[in-house]
């Protein structure tokens, strides 16, 4: 699982999708196909406004392809754990399983996300008792001080 959440599109893959999806803009209603293709190009991406446009595109796909929804679904919660976004990404995943409860790539992305959300919530509450002690440090030197 990781593998995909760390998958990056080069470039030129990147350009190639870009220019179709483009193309098929100015002339015309885009596909679907060329639509997914590109959200999903642009959710690989590096860059976060990249996939959050991939996203905007897949959001619209769900809305407007029903058939679609279970794929849309997963790359939404791809691209939202890319982002850190962890409780849109756990939404996501949570919604593919009540269409496909015993998918297993989708149950090992959904404890992903939920370890992933752990570690973070840790992180936060590491850097709050960091920053509580930092305060209080400048606060006892502030009294000391005051003492003299």
């Amino acid at each position: 699982m990781e593998e995909i959440l760390n998958d990056s599109i080069i470039t030129s893959e990147l350009e190639k999708f870009e220019k179709k999806y483009n193309e098929e803009m100015q002339n015309g209603p885009v596909t679907t196909t060329t639509q997914f293709e590109y959200a999903w190009c642009m959710v690989r991406s590096d860059l976060a406004s990249d996939m959050k446009t991939g996203l905007v595109l897949l959001e619209d796909l769900y809305v407007k392809h029903p058939e679609g929804r279970r794929d849309y679904l997963y790359y939404m919660a791809i691209g939202h754990t890319r982002l850190k976004d962890y409780s849109e990404a756990l939404k996501h995943a949570q919604a593919f399983l009540e269409i496909e409860p015993n998918n297993q790539q989708v149950i090992a992305l959904e404890e992903l996300i939920k370890k992933r959300m752990d570690i973070e919530g840790l992180k936060g509450v590491a850097k709050a008792t960091g920053a509580a002690l930092v305060v209080g440090g400048i606060l006892g030197l502030g009294f000391a001080m005051l003492k003299k």
